[in-house]
């Protein structure tokens, strides 16, 4: 397989050495418009010779959305660093274009494909259906007309000490992103709504509070924390139950992080991974429907990230 990449920075360079480990070749490298252009006018779809079979698009934020709808109107497949664009509108544009097309979009939204959170979620769904699931009216609500996960709360939180990449935009895209693709993987974005959002005038600090409001796990909600300029560096998730019936409260923390000896976060390299296995799957045809989901889901981030 042939791909493109622009944008050779951190990120680029990981993403292209996980593909060239699973034998794609990179026919084209481009780190700023004029290595583009030059890269674009070798594509067959624009009459060069040069064919290639997807993009990685790994550039600075504010470029992402022109890059993508670049690729995507000459059906050539894209996996884009998130977030998806800068703005909700741009960001659903990309996922109307592609599904109209049929031609696959991926965002990496590596923490949905972090192992930690996978066996995370897998116990907190059991855990979730059991305790909410006597839900009979099919509009969130038990026969009193209760909120069936009222006593259901979970926090996200995302500190991260100092760093220059990822400035051109705020923490809200550049770290929130993360815990939202979580989030949504839980619940659909459809029951949810913002219920209160502020952010720093810096844009370097910011607090989001979402609920369920509908469907069977209406009454569900969640705290979103993020600082890019912290004095420490954790990723964490804390769930609280409250009794609900003979079930006692459950309360626990999940760090979704390793650490090394000196306390700095260790990257977890089968999110990577994971992710760079899942697009594959999706060019040769696996697993679309899951894939058109998760497109959706990083178009539902950037929404939920630009408050609406």
């Amino acid at each position: 397989m042939k791909a493109i990449l622009v944008g050779n920075g951190t990120m680029g360079g990981r993403h292209r050495g996980r593909f060239e480990a699973c034998g794609v070749s990179f026919v084209g490298v481009a780190d700023n418009d004029a290595d583009f252009e030059k890269i674009a006018d070798k594509l067959n779809v624009t009459g060069g010779t040069q064919t290639v079979d997807f993009a990685v698009i790994a550039s600075p934020a504010t470029t992402h959305y022109r890059y993508t709808k670049y690729f995507l109107e000459r059906r050539i497949p894209v996996f884009v660093e998130k977030p998806l664009a800068t703005t909700a509108e741009q960001a659903q544009e990309l996922v109307d274009m592609a599904a109209a097309s049929g031609t696959v979009l991926f965002v990496a939204q590596s923490e949905c494909f972090n192992p930690i959170f996978l066996n995370f979620r897998k116990h907190f769904v059991a855990e979730l259906n059991e305790r909410c699931a006597d839900v009979t009216d099919g509009h969130g609500c038990d026969t009193a007309g209760n909120e069936p996960c009222r006593g259901v709360h979970l926090e996200f939180r995302r500190e991260h000490r100092y760093s220059s990449r990822c400035r051109d935009v705020s923490v809200m895209l550049d770290l929130l992103v993360h815990d939202l693709s979580m989030f949504l993987t839980l619940f659909p974005s459809s029951d949810v709504r913002v219920e209160s959002r502020n952010e720093s005038p810096d844009g370097n600090y910011a607090q989001v509070k979402l609920k369920v409001v509908s469907g069977p796990f209406a009454g569900a909600s969640a705290d979103f924390v993020v600082d890019r300029e912290s004095a420490t560096d954790l990723r964490n998730i804390t769930v609280n139950f409250a009794r609900n019936g003979e079930l006692p409260s459950s309360n626990y923390t999940v760090s979704l992080a390793r650490y090394t000896p000196e306390g700095e976060i260790a990257h977890v390299p089968d999110s990577l991974d994971n992710e760079h296995r899942f697009f594959l799957k999706l060019l040769a045809g696996a697993c679309g429907e899951w894939g058109r989901r998760a497109a959706q889901n990083a178009a539902d981030c950037v929404r939920l990230c630009c408050g609406t």
